[in-house]
């Protein structure tokens, strides 16, 4: 078993890929932390579609998907940036998979959370992209979903203020049903984003941020935040109110964070946790025994893999999660919506592949190196 894998300058090197995978067995729920996976998308490869067509989805193989996690004990965050909204999939695909996803948590008994934003809209008034809030929150909520508030490119585009945002996060809160997840999605995951809560520099950003949880604690359940900065996470962390939770976000510095310290820790809702997931389920197991080091001895050695993936442009990320999801098994090909499995090169693809292997996160390394050398025989690299 060896595969001829790119390297520096256009050659060509032999990896030998392991024969074994840790194969974590599926366990008890969690007793110390909240963990979701923000999970990807299936492409139906058989669709007749263009990137700029609706996107295709395969369903079976998508809710397969969220069965798996689920097994492991993880939540799905559904409807996220890992599922390509914005990038791929639309809203009305979007709230297709909300509710698709929703019932199968119920049969299961999986716990699920889900995006709200409003990328019905390009941008517009105030009042409209409340009502655009308003549309997806009514989605999420009649699917017996929890709401994830994410941020909005149109509010972006459009507030003029720090309280042009405490209006419309202020209007949404204290309508909500139940308490929600706050999202601080950093522009390195979305350029749009930029100087999101009302201003490019980040303390005046976060004051915003926590003016707006202080205001209506009793409907925020936690806050994400995505901005990979782990000692930034960290202060804001220390500064939420009694009872808020702080949904780790940083697929650059998880374990620690996750890990936590003499004055708390975080709770995690990643991307990174759709590849990683029974592996990091296990780790959180372990965690749930008060073994910090024997948690960190499993999550630690994931980064380099995740720091890979979450490589600038970063917000291609899902194209490394979704082929990895394909070596694994879990998907019959690597396609996916919007074409996005252009969106990163064969030397990086090979990498992951290396990074994953190395990890034993492929359930049949066999299949993984076939169709790894699959891949490469398109680009025109014999074995």
């Amino acid at each position: 078993m060896t595969v001829r894998l790119p390297g520096a300058g256009g050659t060509l090197r032999t990896y030998e890929p392991r024969t074994e995978p840790l194969a974590p067995a599926p366990g008890t729920p969690f007793t110390s932390r909240t963990v979701f996976s923000a999970a990807h998308v299936v492409a139906d490869p058989f669709a007749d579609v263009s990137p700029d067509s609706p996107a295709a989805v395969d369903w079976d193989a998508t809710l397969a998907f969220r069965r798996h996690l689920w097994a492991h004990g993880l939540g799905v965050a559904e409807a996220m940036d890992t599922a390509q909204r914005g990038m791929g999939l639309d809203w009305a695909g979007a709230a297709e998979l909300i509710r698709r996803s929703a019932a199968e948590a119920r049969g299961v008994g999986g716990r699920i959370a889900c995006g709200v934003g409003t990328d019905q809209l390009t941008g517009g008034s105030l009042a409209r992209i409340r009502a655009a809030y308003e549309e997806q929150l009514a989605v999420v909520e009649e699917a017996g979903a929890q709401a994830i508030l994410m941020a909005s490119r149109a509010l972006a585009a459009t507030a003029e203020s720090p309280e042009d945002y405490l209006e419309v996060y202020g209007h949404l809160l204290r309508q909500a049903a139940d308490p929600v997840i706050l999202h601080w999605l950093g522009p390195m995951f979305d350029p749009a984003l930029e100087g999101y809560w009302g201003s490019a520099d980040l303390d005046a950003a976060t004051d915003t941020f926590l003016e707006v949880i202080a205001a209506h604690p009793d409907k925020v359940d936690g806050v994400k935040i995505s901005l990979l900065d782990a000692q930034r996470e960290i202060d804001l962390r220390r500064r939420l109110p009694q009872g808020v939770r702080c949904y780790t976000g940083d697929d650059f510095n998880y374990p620690e964070l996750i890990a936590g310290d003499e004055q708390g820790f975080s709770h995690a809702l990643l991307g990174i946790f759709d590849p990683l997931g029974p592996l990091a389920a296990e780790a959180v197991r372990v965690l749930d025994t008060g073994d910090v080091k024997g948690f960190r001895g499993l999550l630690d050695p994931t980064v380099e893999l995740s720091r890979h993936l979450f490589q600038a442009p970063t917000r291609f990320y899902k194209t490394g999660v979704v082929f990895l999801a394909w070596l694994a098994g879990h998907q019959t090909h690597f396609t996916m919506v919007g074409g996005l499995q252009s969106a990163r090169s064969l030397p990086h693809l090979a990498r992951a592949y290396e990074l994953a292997d190395g990890l034993g996160l492929f359930p049949d390394p066999k299949l993984a190196e076939e169709r790894m050398k699959n891949l490469l025989s398109l680009y025109g690299v014999n074995q």
